[in-house]
């Protein structure tokens, strides 16, 4: 599933075609992803002009001078094409602006959504009301107060949107092995000490994934189909019985029915 990282590397990309650029024309070529597409989709989007995009946690933003944005997530295998030479089967959503660009979502296991909301209201929409803050705002005392009493593990809280918006899998396996903590300890465990060491692991190895492209897992590539090398940079992610890096060994345990990557000798 892409990440925060392939999402902000997917709105980098789009930014390029589609700021400032007025949509010439919209078609639904078919009538739902994980859910319905909106019925006037096409009548609000066709004629508006972009006027931004951004990111709230794994989902992308496109703002217009009609006061709306269109959101989208990308689900497991969702991502964008930019002036395909020709529309694929899986091609469920094409976006033609004025000066001749073309983009296309395409997404074949159709997980991912698109919903045209009111610009204003983005911070009441229900998808979005119940987020924790991005990692990139949050501070060690933020996510102590965040997890306190909390007796779940730290792996499945960091996973947990209400707590911190947009970490996945991949980037808090890597974040805990950086600080050196055991994605079982409880949350509410952890000193504050032990939080000011994560919570800039988790800063960097986003940060890192970003510079890099994201991660190539599966269908993800970005928009100009260039792929993601971060998974490269792996210290324990998808390396069950390799070297860490550090002298120990990686294992994987399942928490949440998602596997997890540690490396017990560097973890406690």
């Amino acid at each position: 599933m892409p990440e925060l990282p392939e999402v902000e590397t997917t709105v980098r990309g789009l930014a390029r075609v589609l700021q400032g650029q007025r949509i010439s024309s919209v078609q639904k070529r078919r009538p739902d992803l994980r859910r319905a597409l909106p019925q006037d989709l096409g009548q609000r989007l066709t004629g508006a002009r972009v006027t931004g995009l951004g990111r709230r946690a794994k989902y992308g933003l496109v703002d217009t001078d009609r006061g709306d944005t269109l959101v989208f997530h990308l689900g497991m295998s969702g991502y964008w094409r930019v002036d395909p030479h020709e529309l694929l089967k899986h091609d469920h959503f094409v976006m033609d602006t004025e000066a001749g660009r073309r983009i296309v979502l395409n997404d074949a296991r159709r997980f991912g959504s698109l919903d045209l909301v009111e610009t204003a209201e983005l911070g009441d929409w229900p998808p979005f009301k119940a987020l924790g803050p991005e990692p990139f705002g949050l501070d060690a005392r933020e996510l102590q107060r965040r997890l306190a009493g909390r007796s779940a593990a730290i792996k499945l809280l960091l996973l947990d949107q209400r707590i911190v918006a947009g970490l996945g899998n991949i980037y808090v396996c890597e974040a805990l092995y950086r600080a050196g903590i055991h994605p079982r300890r409880a949350g509410g465990s952890i000193s504050l000490d032990r939080l000011k060491r994560l919570v800039p692991a988790i800063h960097d190895v986003l940060a890192e994934a970003i510079e890099a492209g994201g991660s190539t897992l599966k269908d993800f590539v970005s928009p100009d189909g260039e792929l993601g090398y971060f998974s490269k940079a792996f210290a324990v992610y998808d390396r069950e019985g390799q070297p860490c890096g550090r002298g120990g060994t990686v294992k994987r345990i399942v928490q949440g029915g998602r596997s997890t990557f540690y490396c017990p000798q560097c973890q406690h």
